[in-house]
């Protein structure tokens, strides 16, 4: 993803863009075929992968919002009984994921 402000001035603006401002002019005049406009003077482009990946997201986020729902209505029909060996599982392999960084 790159993320161009053309509001942004002066030097620290440049570098911390990796262009110089001639070449973000050069680069506003030709116009992006993949960009979108995000405002007057800026410009946001987004690469295919990503796309992928939200629609992957979101399909993950479906799913999870589904199972949620299901153990929802199966708590309160009294019908929940939870696995203690895995979610006893799931706490030591969080716990040791989070101390590796």
């Amino acid at each position: 993803m790159k993320i161009y402000d053309l509001n942004l001035t002066g030097g620290a603006a440049a570098a911390g863009t990796g262009r110089t401002q001639e070449s973000q002019r050069s680069s506003q005049a030709a116009g992006s075929q993949t960009g979108a406009t995000a405002g007057a003077g800026d410009r946001v482009e987004f690469s295919s992968t990503l796309g992928r990946l939200s629609m992957a997201l979101s399909a993950h986020d479906s799913a999870r919002a589904n199972r949620i729902q299901a153990l929802a209505q199966q708590y309160q029909n009294g019908t929940y009984r939870p696995d203690a060996a895995a979610t006893a599982r799931g706490m030591v392999s969080e716990a040791i994921a989070a101390s590796s960084h």
